[in-house]
């Protein structure tokens, strides 16, 4: 008997939905026939699925379907059996109706896994894992690091107003898109870098600061926050779920919440400068050994998340196409 068949589907996006798919389909090699698929723009989309159909009426539904945060309702009847991993705060609300047609929800923290359960479904803890970006010979500086990319959700507004406000504190840099970013911040102790840097230079940067600050108002995993666990930095991030899930006190810094709104399925959580400043106080005033032991304690956390979630993915997953193919479901490590 030959391997099992899995198809993975999201959003080709470039950046996140694209990794995320690449980082399943690596945990499923050897194990399953993968078919990695990565959805267009609307027409090319169409085109897509119209393929996808005409598989089926030759060859029968594949046996197991994942989709990762994106619906598609077309491609719901094309597997005997479906199963999504969702982002709770891109989670549409016409996609509702949807969720009965899903075997089961495999969801990447805890705070999805109670969203998902209150809404009926069989909601799964798997966690989830992000790329080691450990360089150990790089030489540590005590200089804060925000990276916020892409996105209108990392808080970076109210993080450089504040960075303004106290002078006296070290360099932050901030590493921001384009186009997202408004104007440059000019300060003697703010790096504010609107430009795009290729993976070699980001890493450095990730290695080089000690400290990261995410400052997220959401996040559906959080990935920037899980990379700055990988290298052992001093992560500050909002005390909110899921947030503060990935960043524990017992190796991070929190930085409490100022407001929130409803968000999708989820909330978003939002900070102010007072809030931000406790937190880098806080930062600032940890001794050699109290700054070692977060330290050694995020890269601890990062290594043993990163292999749970391996054994988590795998086992779920398989087990999945054990019962596509009508075989009682195998007990899975939850």
């Amino acid at each position: 008997m030959g391997l099992p068949q899995v198809r993975l589907i999201s959003r080709e996006n470039g950046v996140g939905l694209s990794r995320d798919l690449d980082l399943m389909a690596g945990l499923l090699a050897g194990q399953a026939r993968v078919e990695r698929l990565g959805i267009g723009g609307r027409s090319r989309m169409r085109l897509q699925e119209l393929g996808l159909w005409g598989r089926r009426l030759l060859h029968g539904k594949a046996p197991l379907q994942l989709f990762a945060e994106r619906v598609y309702r077309r491609c719901l009847p094309l597997a005997e059996r479906n199963l999504l991993v969702p982002n709770p705060e891109w989670f549409l609300e016409r996609w509702l109706p949807l969720l009965p047609a899903f075997d089961a929800v495999l969801c990447k923290t805890r705070h999805a896994e109670r969203i998902f359960h209150a809404l009926g479904c069989d909601a799964r803890y798997i966690g989830f894992t992000s790329p080691d970006r450990m360089q150990a010979a790089v030489p540590r500086q005590r200089v804060f690091l925000h990276l916020a990319g892409r996105s209108s959700a990392k808080g970076t507004q109210a993080l450089l107003a504040t960075w303004q406000r106290h002078p006296h504190w070290p360099l932050l840099v901030v590493v921001q898109h384009p186009k997202i970013a408004t104007a440059k911040v000019v300060a003697a102790n703010i790096d504010h870098r609107i430009a795009y840097l290729d993976d070699a230079a980001l890493q450095a940067l990730q290695n080089q600061c000690l400290f990261h600050v995410c400052p997220s108002e959401t996040e559906g995993f959080g990935h920037y926050l899980m990379e700055g666990l990988s290298v052992g930095a001093v992560v500050l991030t909002t005390d909110a779920e899921p947030m503060a899930e990935l960043v524990a006190a017992q190796r991070g810094i929190h930085i409490p919440v100022a407001g929130s709104r409803t968000d999708g399925l989820a909330r978003r959580y939002f900070v102010d400068g007072e809030g931000i400043a406790a937190a880098v106080e806080q930062a600032l005033a940890l001794d050699a050994a109290a700054l070692a032991r977060l330290s050694h304690a995020a890269r601890s956390y990062y290594l043993c998340n990163d292999q749970a979630f391996a054994r988590r993915f795998q086992r779920e997953v398989l087990a999945w196409t054990r019962s596509a193919a009508a075989l009682p479901l195998a007990e899975v490590e939850r």
